[in-house]
């Protein structure tokens, strides 16, 4: 009893012994707890660090992603200041945009308002853009276009009436502008071109509108088929294969019906079927027939198929060199089990960026365009291509070496894009739709040699590594300051323009 008051004691002289502590004062006058500070625990360590990881690569490469863009856009920015005659059209691309497999045109038109508009805008480009929501559309579009250029160049279809009017060829916005004496550009145009599926669309469109006919095919039912399409038996295969199908398959017969009121009346060459009968009685119950649903239009089917390139004859109004034209890259993944790539993608974005920025510069400046490349495969037991070039002249002359196939440069052009593509761009489909990006992509010799590719020159990739890639324009928050009050010597605008006090001094 004794003792537990003594301890009491104690522990009250231990407590005022004590002094509480003071904390920052200006925190006390402020009315604000003390706060102590301290190490956060370990898994506030652990999540800041992924957390501002993260952050931290994010905006690493959304900085560089900018320079980059504005180191290009400053290449090119001098095109916009050049003067131009109001009766001059200004330089005109064509952009070639299409879905990419299994996804939407949404993909595709906000990777060009991204990485491509800002570099057109700042050379004062202008464009018309062909889009394709589908597979094919881009093919459609592009012939075409070629077919009505081929049209006002003289070239007349194959049942092409004498007199008849051209109606839907002539152009009235064209009309007008050589009446006011607004003339087009006469230097080089281009066609830029996104994404390897676009790509492959673009060449089978080329070919079809400089090799096929102007008129379309008469049977639908006849249209030239893909490269992937299996040959169609004919009527006489399809009757002997039912033939042998019957007779292998005695009780198949059974299965089938071979009484009853529908049955009878097509036997008995009742022209009306069920449904017609049904629609039939609603008429004379005063029912109100369905209104049909209008079907959506179909695809323009192709007017040629790559079998018939050889054979086809080449207009008279083909030009010797076809418009240059850029690719751009455009890699598009898909799926769950993708999601460290993407996430790879998505931090390494100023790579694709500055790719991007330079070909697209290429096509701004056009300064060099070359011709596409070939290379020939040749069938021997040395290999062409790690000789010398005068000995493999040599080996190709002799006998023992065979030119196998010609690969055009055409063909490789961003090829690594299909393995990204979705498994649906793959799957074999029925019916008449087109199968370009399935396809393997063919050369005709006659038109691959007339395409052409923007280049960009060394001066200017010079001229762009010595670039820092920061706006002309842009100045630090101290100097906007300094000109707004009108500390600078070389001010124009003083600091009482602005609406500050002040006296003018002369």
């Amino acid at each position: 009893m004794t003792d537990k008051p003594v301890l009491e004691v104690k522990d009250a002289a231990k407590n005022a012994a004590r002094p509480k502590p003071a904390g920052n004062p200006v925190f006390r006058m402020m009315g604000l707890p003390n706060f102590r500070f301290r190490l956060p625990s370990r898994n506030w360590l652990i999540f800041l660090s992924v957390t501002g990881s993260f952050t931290t690569a994010v905006l690493y490469d959304r900085y560089h992603k900018k320079r980059a863009q504005q180191r290009w856009c400053n290449i090119v920015s001098h095109i916009a200041k050049e003067p131009m005659s109001t009766t001059q059209m200004p330089r005109r691309i064509t952009v070639f945009l299409s879905a990419p497999p299994g996804d939407s045109l949404r993909a595709v038109r906000e990777h060009f308002h991204e990485y491509v508009k800002p570099v057109l805008v700042a050379g004062a480009m202008d464009w018309d853009v062909i889009e394709g929501r589908r597979e094919g559309d881009v093919r459609a579009g592009l012939a075409e276009k070629i077919r009505k250029r081929r049209r006002n160049a003289g070239e007349k279809p194959a049942n092409h009436a004498e007199g008849e009017a051209p109606g839907e060829d002539e152009d009235l916005v064209q009309q007008l502008r050589d009446t006011a004496g607004v003339k087009d550009w006469e230097g080089v145009q281009g066609d830029l071109v996104l994404g390897r599926h676009t790509w492959k669309e673009y060449i089978r469109g080329t070919h079809e509108g400089w090799l096929g006919p102007l008129d379309p095919p008469s049977d639908p039912l006849q249209a030239p088929a893909s490269l992937s399409d299996p040959p169609q038996p004919t009527p006489e295969q399809s009757f002997l294969a039912n033939d042998a199908n019957s007779e292998s398959k005695p009780g198949a017969a059974s299965m089938e019906p071979t009484s009853g009121p529908e049955t009878q009346a097509m036997q008995a060459g009742d022209p009306q079927s069920p449904k017609e009968e049904d629609k039939a009685k609603d008429a004379e119950n005063g029912k109100p027939k369905e209104e049909e649903k209008p079907k959506t239009p179909t695809q323009p089917l192709p007017y040629t198929s790559p079998s018939a390139y050889p054979s086809a004859t080449l207009p008279s109004s083909i030009p010797e060199a076809l418009p240059p034209s850029t690719i751009l890259p455009f890699p598009h993944l898909l799926g769950f089990l993708n999601t460290p790539i993407r996430i790879y993608r998505f931090l390494n974005r100023r790579h694709l960026a500055d790719e991007t920025g330079r070909e697209l510069a290429a096509l701004v400046l056009a300064r060099h365009v070359r011709a596409c490349k070939v290379n020939t495969d040749f069938a021997s037991s040395a290999d062409p291509d790690a000789l010398p070039t005068d000995t493999a002249r040599q080996l190709a002359d002799s006998a023992d070496v065979v030119p196998t196939r010609q690969r055009w440069e055409q063909e490789g052009i961003l090829e690594g894009e299909e393995k990204d593509w979705h498994k649906s761009a793959w799957q074999d489909r029925t019916g008449e739709e087109e199968r370009v990006w399935k396809d393997r992509t063919v050369i005709d010799p006659r038109v691959g040699e007339r395409m052409r590719l923007f280049e960009l020159g060394k001066d200017d990739e010079e001229r762009a590594k010595k670039d820092d890639g920061v706006e002309p324009s842009a100045k630090g928050m101290w100097e906007n300051v300094k000109e707004m009050v009108g500390w600078e010597e070389d001010s124009s605008v003083k600091g009482w323009e602005h609406g500050l006090v002040g006296e003018e001094s002369e």
